[in-house]
């Protein structure tokens, strides 16, 4: 596992000066969960206090105030706060957001994997924009969804993901000849035309729509499937020694990989419920199923994570591009230091 670790830095290109260890992780993910904690409770103690009441425009303005701190640490420019560390996440975003001007590395594509994830978060992004740019909060009121561009955007910000991982694939395979990548391309874009054709159908409705978004939807959601499975992991090798495994591999337990991909392809599917009709549960408020369907897809990229980063690794190793027992003299550019 040691030298998996030293793979990954090679990956990440983070040097071993910089590179955060699992105390400074804990450290950071729990801070901002106590920001984020303090700040729903303020929101909470400011509508159910009578002298604060009078005050609702400021009580909304308490979500924007979280959301102002979250990214005034991610960009704040004084060395705190683990400004290396942020400085490489921005770096990388920028190179995810501009795709084909810049070679595609690892980081790069691994960033752009994490964003196809978090497209409701994206979302969210978007009627903060509407809601507190246009006032809606002073009178507490959503009309964004009354807007024919807020609607456009909104499917616009879903393709958004999809489409830098498409540009990324595209430049592999005219600089780096990689032509698996355009199969990969095509896996993009037909969760693109997914998402599209999803997101009209629960905007509009109606029964022929419903058939292309769920035929759509099941299209990308095998295609993906298979990829994460075989491509991304390397697993379901017929001829493999471990049984529809692969030869190599980190964790002695087999049955773990058994359970990641039934998990993978539960969760998966689990985002067709949009399609299905599964949020007119009248037990479950629509919001409360998408929140809860998008928790699912965060674990279930968690999840990917791994076992990507894993079979990375392994192939590195059998291109003998890196050796498990013997550290090589890894270089690190730091300006004119070297390590």
């Amino acid at each position: 596992m040691e030298t998996f670790s030293c793979q990954l830095r090679l990956h990440f290109r983070i040097q071993t000066s910089t590179e955060l260890g699992y105390k400074e992780i804990l450290l950071l993910t729990s801070g901002l969960s106590v920001v984020t904690l303090a700040a729903v409770l303020s929101n909470l103690e400011m509508e159910m206090d009578e002298i604060t009441q009078s005050f609702k425009p400021l009580t909304e303005l308490v979500p924007l105030g979280l959301v102002i701190v979250v990214l005034a640490i991610t960009f704040c420019p004084f060395n705190i706060i683990y400004r290396t560390n942020r400085f490489f996440f921005i770096t990388s975003l920028w190179h995810t957001v501009f795709a084909p001007l810049y070679s595609i590395t690892f980081p790069d594509f691994f960033l752009a994997d994490q964003l196809a994830s978090q497209v409701q978060l994206l979302r969210i992004l978007e009627f903060y924009v509407c809601y507190y740019g246009f006032g809606d909060f002073k009178r507490r009121s959503n009309t964004c969804s009354q807007s024919d561009v807020y609607q456009i955007l909104f499917i616009l910000v879903a393709v958004v993901p999809y489409w830098f991982r498409f540009l990324q694939c595209v430049r592999r395979v005219c600089e780096q000849k990689e032509y698996g990548q355009a199969t990969n391309a095509l896996k993009y874009l037909s969760t693109i035309l997914a998402v599209i054709t999803r997101t009209i159908y629960v905007q509009k409705r109606g029964p022929s729509m419903r058939i292309i978004a769920a035929s759509s939807s099941a299209v990308a959601t095998i295609f993906n499937t298979y990829w994460d499975i075989v491509k991304d992991w390397g697993l379901l090798c017929r001829d493999s020694k471990n049984p529809w495994l692969r030869d190599r591999l980190i964790l002695s337990n087999k049955s773990v990989y058994v359970v990641a991909m039934v998990l993978n392809v539960i969760l998966r599917l689990a985002w067709m419920q949009t399609v299905l009709d599964f949020h007119e549960a009248p037990a479950l408020h629509r919001s409360t199923v998408t929140f809860v369907f998008a928790s699912l897809e965060i674990i279930r990229r968690g999840i990917w994570n791994f076992f990507r980063l894993e079979n990375e690794h392994l192939n590195n190793v059998g291109q003998f591009r890196a050796f498990k027992s013997v550290p090589l003299p890894f270089s690190y550019e730091d300006g004119d230091k070297e390590l």
